[in-house]
């Protein structure tokens, strides 16, 4: 099963394959079978949701990392084009309909979730839930960590796998991210950016410029990827970053500006006539993005009243939901800082 696959959500029939895959999924991370069954109805009541209130609906699910090579739970990103929820607060509540049913799917969610953030406005909702492999829990080392990190990583429409990977890595007050996007699409493409990420994981806390130039070399033998590396201090206040091709990044700052990263033009494991690390400032309640060339360049925060209180995910949802080409592997990670949003549940 191919759960990179964003899951159209605009019938009632298209509800079975979205909850056959969270099941596989929840099975193939070792969930008990009483935590399977948590993440089908979480993905049923979704769904339906989807169904009843709102236009162009998707699901999406990933995997969730702890920043260290573990894996110990899944997200489960919906997300829909309108017309919005009225009041968020009232339609958490039991009882609370729109459409003459008894109302209890948002309700009914919150209650098996471990962790939920909705966000809504009249361009749409995005809804995150997290579920961790153990009840009731998040891993200590990611709920004490000041950093967090959400993601969506989606497939070409009718791929079986996604040509983009990307990783992160977390230690002692520094974030590291990585994101490659293989040349083309399918799995050529998949496995030069499987290939680029693995050189990554092997040395997440080399500098950024360094390791570029060991993917670089690493691929050669592929079809090549574009590529990035960044590397957030946060007591210094500053990120590294490096790039070959066209992946993107951008810190958003509190004031709402926006200060793009440099690539240089190349393909790492091809053609690279210069590999350069560059400096930029990261202060505090910044936000970081970095994105394949699945989403469009012209992306922008700032029509979202309220989005920047939010989480990671969230965000990365609404910039995958309103930006996504639509025509190609997208990739669309945030850091932020954490918030009391992003921690609640």
């Amino acid at each position: 099963m191919n759960v990179t696959t964003a899951f159209a959500v605009t019938e009632i029939n298209q509800v079975a394959e979205p909850r056959r895959t969270v099941q596989w999924l929840a099975s193939r991370l070792d969930f008990s079978d009483e935590r399977v069954g948590r993440a089908a109805l979480i993905v049923t009541e979704l769904s339906t949701n989807l169904v009843k209130h709102a236009r162009n609906g998707e699901l999406l699910m990933r995997p969730l990392g702890t920043g260290d090579g573990d894996v110990d739970g899944l997200e489960i990103l919906a997300l829909d084009q309108g017309p919005g929820m009225p009041d968020v607060a009232l339609s958490r509540r039991d009882g609370y309909s729109t459409s003459g049913t008894l109302g209890q799917g948002l309700g009914a969610i919150e209650r098996q979730a471990d962790w939920l953030d909705v966000y809504s406005h009249r361009t749409g909702t995005v809804i995150a839930v997290r579920l961790w492999r153990e009840r009731d829990r998040e891993p200590p080392a990611d709920s004490r960590r000041p950093l967090e990190v959400g993601a969506v990583h989606v497939s070409k429409s009718g791929e079986s796998v996604c040509g983009d990977a990307w990783s992160w890595h977390w230690r002692e007050g520094r974030l590291a991210l990585f994101m490659a996007d293989g040349l083309g699409h399918g799995l050529p493409a998949h496995e030069a950016a499987e290939s680029a990420v693995r050189v990554f994981s092997e040395s997440p806390e080399s500098r950024p410029g360094s390791l570029i130039e060991d993917v670089h070399a690493a691929l050669k033998p592929t079809r090549g990827a574009a590529v990035a590396s960044m590397a957030i201090d946060l007591e210094r206040g500053v990120a590294a970053y490096a790039g070959l091709g066209n992946i993107a990044a951008a810190v958003m700052l509190p004031s709402g500006s926006r200060h793009s990263m440099v690539s240089h033009n190349g393909t790492a494991g091809h053609t690279a006539a210069r590999i350069q690390e560059f400096t930029y400032p990261v202060p505090r309640n910044a936000i970081v993005v970095m994105c394949s060339d699945g989403l469009a360049t012209h992306w922008d925060l700032k029509p979202y009243p309220g989005l920047v209180t939010h989480s990671a995910s969230v965000i990365a949802g609404v910039l995958y939901r309103d930006f996504s080409r639509r025509r190609d592997d997208v990739t669309v990670v945030v850091a932020r800082e954490r918030t009391p949003v992003a921690d609640k549940v």
